[in-house]
């Protein structure tokens, strides 16, 4: 569990609404029905224009990841590189063949199957760079999702002040509801910019940061797959792989 991520979104509450109460408003001032379907509909529509289906699901899979990111151990993964290296050669590749079974990652399982086949270290490298290419942007498109949604809110809450304005310039002939009317226009407002900056453009960024995470990892993998089909010294393999820390 992110316990910074947490955090953040516990402070990012505290300060609209403390900051609400402080003012004086108060926090009923913040609840909008209007507001919350103009904004939160609107943004919502808007991306489902923007981005293709399958983008969108796995969008909404890695939601997830911002609070409860996927566990990127280097160390753990230089080991048991180096010990592939050194089964290989005790074993020879084929003493891998219990050990694909055994893995979950499809990219690491590819790899390793290409390994144990026989396969060249340049085609092993081509291979894996090219699923490696593919994965990374097909989640990196994901991470987009929430930037289009941090660009789309803040557009969204103008639209929601101006339409609430719209209902305040029909009612001035009602002095007594001017006052709360100008108030809740701009009630969506705050909702767009919050939500862009407090919670959209914020995901993005952290799930685009565990993306680059990812790739880095499986390219230590790509580099050790590579250094045993290359016969290379385990200890020489762990040297090279410390570079990733």
């Amino acid at each position: 569990m992110d316990k910074l991520s947490i955090a953040g979104l516990l402070l990012a509450l505290g300060a609209v609404f403390g900051g609400s109460t402080l003012k004086g408003s108060g926090v009923g001032a913040l609840i909008s029905p209007a507001a919350f379907v103009i904004v939160i509909v609107g943004t919502i529509a808007a991306i489902l224009v923007q981005t293709p289906g399958e983008t969108f699901r796995r969008a909404l899979g890695m939601a997830r990841w911002v609070f409860r990111p996927p566990r990127l151990d280097v160390d753990t993964q230089i080991q048991t590189v180096v010990l592939w290296a050194r089964r290989v050669r005790q074993h020879g590749l084929l003493g891998l063949e219990s050990v694909v079974g055994s893995v979950t990652d499809p990219f690491v399982r590819r790899g390793l199957q290409m390994l144990v086949d026989g396969a060249e270290p340049a085609q092993i490298r081509a291979a894996l760079d090219v699923e490696l290419d593919t994965l990374e942007g097909r989640d990196v498109a994901a991470a987009r999702v929430f930037e289009g949604m941090g660009t789309y809110a803040p557009t969204m809450g103008i639209i929601g002040a101006v339409m609430g304005l719209m209902a305040v310039m029909q009612n001035l002939s009602d002095p007594d509801k001017l006052g709360a009317g100008i108030a809740a226009a701009f009630v969506a407002t705050v909702y767009g910019i919050g939500l862009a900056n407090l919670l959209f453009l914020p995901m993005a960024s952290k799930l685009k940061a565990t993306v680059a995470g990812q790739s880095r990892h499986r390219e230590l993998l790509i580099e050790g797959l590579v250094a045993i089909a290359d016969g290379e010294h385990p200890s020489m393999i762990e040297s090279r792989l410390q570079g990733f820390k």
